[in-house]
């Protein structure tokens, strides 16, 4: 019989998943620890079926990949370099802080000091998947206080990268460590034309090669481009610069994202992100045996301390030092307060090289189920304790003005730039309304573009297209397009944002009474709107009065 692990695994993981993750969320708790729980269910410490391991991690990485991408996209340069002057110093600093508590607990079970700084590296390195999950069900992915997590997590990614390169020199003899300065400047070097590769060439050839595949109005292309795109710069960054494949990945996300191709990647071309996530919550709690907790509890709770107090603490003081508001501090705080991937890795390079013993492998995966399974409980909390803190007068009354919902003009999305769309753009746009401009055909968008319109670039079937044009947010929504498909457009909307009016154009009347019950606000025929023009045109032309004319129009309007 032919090898099917791979389906094997999939089934088994997902259909496990799914289960626990609609029983955990009928229960009120976050679908991850469902996920977790089928981890531990389909894991080899478990009776009955038993997931392949490797296969598990695997599909894991390729979530983590597809993960990263879709941040990229919607995280740019100068969100990055903005945040830049909190996200250095306060990452090193909690890396530092959680690397001497490490150190600190683990010599007290008798561990060398060396021992315990790996091990306090290890745990100071928060995980990309639970940080972006947690951050996006929470709507603060976008905010400042996203950025600034997010910034913290690329710090702390470079300085994982870099402790994987050095840790097999400084480990590895006499002879090898000599050459740890000339290692460590081989690969910053590495991972600074990375960063120009990927930002300055990357910026260059990436988006003119989607252009090309955009112009055949294959989506089937369109999707596999995107994906070849996300999968081939994380092989590339860790194949030839020696960096993760999560930091690539981020790092394509955000050339495409700078791009006009943003909305439509987001939406069409990462379908398997989620699922493949789920895959990595899956593969975390496969890692978990029962009877750790019995044999090295001690070791668990000390680590469990630094991970959710530690750690946290650490943060928050380094965002308040740099006078930002308190529900950022929180915010920030708890979100690092869990570990993950690259907690593993380097636990068990360390137990390979025998700096560390084998019961640190274990408590920080049974550390990371706990914190895993706590992070998204304790962030829904943040609201609550702000509330409780600010009413006794500490910290500030409210977030910063970017974490606010944007004030200002009213703003209105429009679908479709074809000749009644420019006119209704223009129009808006005279009467000092926000409008957003959503098209299918790329010339067009690229051209509009250059002459600084707002215009996106995508599908407004698609939920992450409206929603990339501010959906949520916008008081209206024109499908000027008649041949737009508006039924869907109008469901997806409606899904987004319930109060929102949309206007829709449509060429049939026997369509328009069942776009009304689909949820447009108003529609407009083009069979009725000739009616009414062809006979207003023929009464003036009769010599009829502007009463009997408006009469007749009316009469005309209610009978079609």
């Amino acid at each position: 019989m032919h090898n099917i692990d791979l389906i094997l695994t999939l089934a088994g993981g997902l259909t496990a998943a799914l289960t626990l993750g609609f029983i955990t969320q009928k229960l009120r708790m976050s679908p991850l620890v469902g996920y977790l729980l089928a981890g531990i269910i389909v894991g080899p410490y478990s009776p009955g079926f038993v997931a392949d391991a490797d296969t598990a991690s695997q599909c894991a990485e390729i979530g983590i990949i597809l993960l990263m991408f879709g941040v990229g996209l919607h995280f740019h340069l100068k969100d990055l370099l903005a945040v830049q002057r909190i996200v250095l110093p306060g990452a090193v600093a909690q890396i530092t802080a959680a690397t001497l508590l490490g150190m600190l607990v683990s010599h007290g079970f008798g561990w060398s000091w060396g021992a315990g700084a790996v091990f306090g590296m290890a745990i100071s390195v928060a995980s990309t998947v639970v940080l972006t999950r947690v951050l996006a069900d929470n709507k603060a992915l976008h905010t400042t206080t996203g950025h600034v997590a997010l910034g913290w997590l690329v710090v702390e990614d470079l300085f994982t990268i870099l402790l994987l390169v050095l840790l097999p020199a400084v480990v590895g003899g006499t002879e090898i460590a000599e050459n740890v300065w000339h290692i460590l400047g081989i690969t910053t070097l590495k991972l600074a034309a990375l960063v120009v590769f990927a930002l300055v060439v990357g910026q260059r050839v990436i988006p003119t090669l989607l252009a090309y595949v955009a112009r055949t109005g294959t989506r089937d292309l369109f999707t596999l481009a995107v994906l070849v795109m996300a999968l081939g710069v994380a092989v590339a960054a860790a194949s030839f610069f020696g960096a993760s494949m999560a930091l690539g990945a981020f790092l394509g996300g955000m050339v495409v994202g700078q791009s006009e191709f943003s909305a439509r990647a987001a939406a069409e071309a990462l379908p398997m992100r989620d699922a493949f996530a789920v895959l990595f919550f899956v593969s975390v709690g496969m890692l978990f045996n029962p009877a750790s907790l019995i044999t090295e509890w001690p070791l668990i709770l000390a680590t469990l301390g630094i991970v959710l107090l530690g750690k946290p603490l650490a943060a928050f003081l380094m965002v308040k030092l740099f006078g930002k508001p308190l529900r950022m501090a929180l915010s920030v705080a708890v979100a690092l307060a869990q570990i993950g991937e690259f907690s593993f890795i380097l636990a068990a390079m360390g137990v390979s090289f025998g700096v560390l013993p084998p019961e640190a492998s274990s408590a920080i995966i049974v550390t990371a189920i706990i914190s895993i399974t706590l992070n998204p409980l304790l962030y829904r909390r943040i609201e609550t304790v702000a509330h409780w803190l600010e009413s006794k007068g500490i910290g500030l009354p409210h977030l910063e003005e970017a974490d606010l919902h944007p004030t200002g003009a009213q703003r209105i999305i429009v679908v479709g730039y074809g000749p009644v769309g420019r006119h209704l753009t223009r129009i808006l746009r005279d009467n000092n309304l926000d409008v957003v401009v959503v098209e299918m055909n790329i010339d067009t968008v690229q051209r509009q573009s250059a002459k600084g319109e707002k215009i996106i670039y995508g599908d407004a079937t698609q939920r992450e297209v409206l929603v990339h044009a501010g959906a949520e947010e916008a008081e209206g929504l024109i499908v000027s397009s008649s041949s737009a498909p508006a039924g869907e457009i109008v469901e997806v909307a409606r899904s987004i944002n319930p109060n929102m009016r949309i206007l829709v154009h449509t060429t049939y009347l026997s369509v328009a009474e069942n776009l009304k019950h689909e949820g447009a606000s108003a529609v407009f025929s083009g069979e009725r709107e000739v009616a009414v023009a062809m006979t207003e045109y023929l009464m003036r032309d009769f010599g009829a009065t502007d009463e009997q004319i408006e009469r007749e129009r009316r009469a005309l309007r209610e009978s079609m």
